[in-house]
């Protein structure tokens, strides 16, 4: 009798999560049934697949050859899964689409549109910065700054992000503008590489922003709240009727936008119909997200 998929799968998220809490988590079962069916799968195949260390689950000798044949079945059950997908002829269900935190806040404004032009779609927008697994279908689609070099990943360009200073309507700005001199909010340490953070960093000759966050939503609310300036994306400060630009567009701060999908998925037509829905969006977008929609409060030489 060969071992079921149900039970390699359960032993691969074994043994890579390391515990049983970790692999029931992933697989939205108990840890019981994890315990349970690896004990089976064992006894099944013969051998011992793990050490039980008082810690952590450790793969054995026997276990670690079974994990390289169990992730190849696991890639062809993950290609079947996504071409299957991709012969529906339907523009229905959910679409998953992740992209961080400003951006998932400028779709979630526009959802009303979006779902008005695609009423049998269902909206999954997940918040994040980190590159989910188009393979594992942890999205369907990506909203990111950069392009990964892998070779399963369809990549188009969306648009330019633009960047400026913001303040809030009632901050009390010098005539002569000597921004340095006033309290600026920027990323901490760990997020120094957000756009416009270098910039403000040579700006400042090396002093760190007075109030550090590590998300731009915070950073805005800060803003809000009268607590300094801050570089923000334009699409943010410029909507904001709380909000007041302060000097023009920064050049040399920009970020592209890409959209990304798994080769395998572009082809379905729910994904199909969101990537153009999104596109369509940027487009309409164009002027505010490149900043070219306000005239700024103060125009400074050195912005």
């Amino acid at each position: 009798m060969q071992p079921s998929w149900d039970d390699l799968r359960i032993f691969l998220s074994l043994a890579r999560g390391g515990t049983l809490t970790t692999a029931a988590k992933a697989l939205g079962v108990s840890h019981p049934t994890v315990a349970r069916r690896v004990q089976a799968l064992e006894k099944e195949i013969g051998a011992r697949l793990f050490e039980r260390l008082p810690d952590r689950f450790v793969p054995t000798a026997a276990g670690e050859q079974l994990i390289a044949d169990t992730e190849a079945m696991e890639k062809a059950a993950l290609s079947i899964n996504r071409r299957s997908a991709a012969l529906g002829d339907t523009v229905s269900g959910v679409v998953r689409l992740s992209s961080g935190e400003a951006m998932a806040a400028l779709l979630a404004r526009h959802l009303p549109w979006l779902r008005e032009r695609l009423s049998r779609i269902e909206f999954e927008v997940v918040e994040s910065h980190m590159l989910a697994n188009l393979s594992r279908r942890e999205a369907d689609l990506l909203i990111r700054e950069q392009v990964p070099d892998l070779a399963e990943i369809v990549a188009r360009k969306l648009g330019r992000v633009a960047y400026a200073i913001y303040a809030a309507r009632d901050f009390p700005l010098p005539r002569k503008p000597a921004l340095e001199s006033l309290p600026w909010i920027g990323f901490d340490d760990n997020h120094s590489y957000m756009p416009g953070q270098h910039w403000l960093h040579k700006r400042l000759a090396g002093a760190r922003p007075v109030i550090r966050c590590n998300n731009w939503l915070v950073l805005h609310r800060a803003v809000q709240s009268g607590a300094g300036l801050a570089v923000l994306p334009c699409y943010l400060g410029d909507t904001d009727p709380v909000l007041q630009r302060v000097g023009g567009v920064i050049d040399e701060v920009f970020a592209d936008q890409w959209l990304l999908v798994h080769r395998d998925l572009r082809a379905l037509p729910r994904v199909r119909a969101v990537m153009d829905a999104v596109i369509v969006l940027f487009q309409r977008e164009r002027a505010l997200l490149e900043g070219a929609m306000v005239s700024p409060t103060i125009r400074e030489k050195r912005t």
